[in-house]
């Protein structure tokens, strides 16, 4: 009978063995703090980087504008995540003081403000690029380093700004002293209204001849002197005038 190749028991319990997983990349931490003076007010952000060691390899800062302390947060948040992925870091680990900003990436809490909407969901599809990505809350002992950077960006920024000039005060003029008015006996003369304005104008405008009578009472500008002819009197004359020449009111 033919012989069977022999068998070692070692291929068949090692042989088919799978290889051994590489040991994984220790994930960098990444320090992120925001903060504004006001709110909202002159904001920045600042990111301190360390590798697996825990050796620092990058201190960010950065003056952002007039922006919230969460807005300024979110920044800070971006800021970290585009150095890693820029120099190829594939697992990154985010400490952050503001409670709010770690509830609401980790899902916790609701995005209400439209301020940070764009935000959060930018920083969302930024944290799916990572093979590992973590984000846990610290005490704000423990973040003294990135808030000391966003202070100095804030600093940086308020010594470059010009200083306002005081601006100079205006001389108040004295009041001029109120000179009495002129003694007018109201019989030689009077202001008039519009509508005896009207009817002077009118008389003196007119063609005839019989009008001129108020040429010496009457004037084209204002102020005028008026006689003391009663109102109703000139009226009947103007009144009179029209049906005669056949004028209408308001024609003259």
């Amino acid at each position: 009978m033919p012989r069977r190749p022999p068998t070692t028991r070692a291929k068949g319990l090692f042989g088919d063995a799978p290889a051994e997983p590489k040991p994984a990349a220790a994930a960098f931490r990444a320090n992120i703090d925001g903060g504004s003076r006001g709110n909202p007010g002159p904001a920045a952000y600042g990111v301190i980087i360390r590798d697996g060691r825990g050796e620092i390899v990058a201190k960010l800062k950065k003056y952002i504008g007039r922006m919230t302390n969460n807005v300024a947060e979110y920044y800070g948040l971006t800021a970290a995540m585009d150095y890693a992925q820029s120099h190829g870091i594939r697992a990154l680990r985010i400490e952050s003081d503001s409670e709010l900003l770690v509830k609401q990436m980790r899902g916790q809490y609701k995005v209400k403000s439209e301020d940070l909407r764009p935000l959060f969901e930018r920083a969302q599809k930024m944290s799916k690029a990572f093979d590992s990505f973590r984000i846990e809350h610290v005490y704000r002992e423990q973040n003294r380093e990135a808030d000391a950077l966003a202070n100095e960006a804030l600093d940086e920024t308020e010594g470059k700004l010009p200083e306002r000039r005081p601006q100079k005060r205006r001389k108040r003029l004295a009041p001029k002293p109120n000179r009495p008015a002129p003694n007018r006996s109201p019989e030689k003369s009077r202001r008039v209204s519009a509508a005896e304005f009207f009817i002077c104008w009118k008389m003196w405008n007119c063609p005839t001849a019989w009008s001129s009578m108020f040429r010496s009472t009457c004037a084209p500008s204002p102020p005028l002197r008026c006689g003391a002819l009663h109102r109703l009197q000139r009226l009947q004359i103007i009144s009179k005038h029209n049906c005669d020449t056949g004028c209408r009111a308001g024609r003259g």
